[in-house]
């Protein structure tokens, strides 16, 4: 499963989004908006614009490619949109396994084909005021 949402992600609630008995490991990853130093500024925010067709067809493609390449039962994907202050979850993966070391590999998976593949665009906001794109949704006109 795939999804996209504006509203704070509910780690306790994803957790508990597949209850299998079979499964003996849960593998997750959490990435949360640091506020280091970048681009020459402090990030005070971050604001993530996604093709939303096109990041959910892909992406349920990619948990599909994972349930079929890995001995997983269920992965799920939560992307963040909108703007994130620090120390918020900007995307969440879970992956549950009968056994820990497919979690594992079809985890690491997930988060890189999905970084690599997706639609999703990230403005850097800094604490002087400045801003910049990282990288810029060169197919939305109003850029």
């Amino acid at each position: 499963m795939f999804i996209l949402q504006e509203s704070p992600i509910d780690i306790s609630q994803a957790k508990n989004m597949c209850n299998n008995p079979a499964n003996g490991a849960l593998v997750s990853f959490e990435g949360i908006v640091r506020a280091d130093k970048h681009n020459g500024g402090i990030v005070s925010e971050l604001l993530y614009i996604a093709d939303t067709k096109l990041v959910l067809q892909e992406g349920e493609k990619i948990i599909q490619e994972a349930l079929s390449s890995f001995s997983i039962t269920e992965a799920v994907c939560i992307q963040r949109i909108g703007q994130l202050k620090t120390s918020e979850t900007a995307v969440w993966i879970g992956v549950w396994a009968p056994h820990r070391d497919e979690a594992f590999k079809s985890c690491r998976y997930l988060i890189e084909e999905i970084k690599k593949r997706l639609l999703i665009w990230k403005k850097e906001f800094y604490t002087d005021g400045s801003s910049k794109w990282l990288q810029r949704p060169q197919t939305l006109s109003i850029f």
